[in-house]
């Protein structure tokens, strides 16, 4: 990822605080950097599932159990590997 740029947003306030508490002194900001990249990496995924079911059989459970058994850095899930 690139350099960075303030923003400002509005959070409950229960909410900041526990990732204030959650993050620690100074966390604060890449706390909320890491929830929103992994947001929108599941955002990304959706769109791939979606777009694939669209040309394809809907995937079953046993082939969504099959994915998530896989560790995401395993050897096997390669953009080599058509099951990754």
């Amino acid at each position: 990822m690139g350099g960075s740029k303030k923003y400002s947003v509005n959070l409950p306030e229960d909410l900041a605080e526990s990732i204030r508490r959650q993050a620690g002194p100074g966390g604060f900001s890449a706390y909320l950097a890491e929830a929103l990249e992994h947001r929108v990496a599941m955002d990304g995924l959706r769109e791939i599932v979606a777009d694939f079911e669209a040309n394809n059989e809907p995937l079953t459970p046993e082939e969504i159990d099959a994915a998530r058994a896989v560790p995401r850095h395993h050897p096997s899930a390669t953009a080599d590997d058509p099951a990754a």
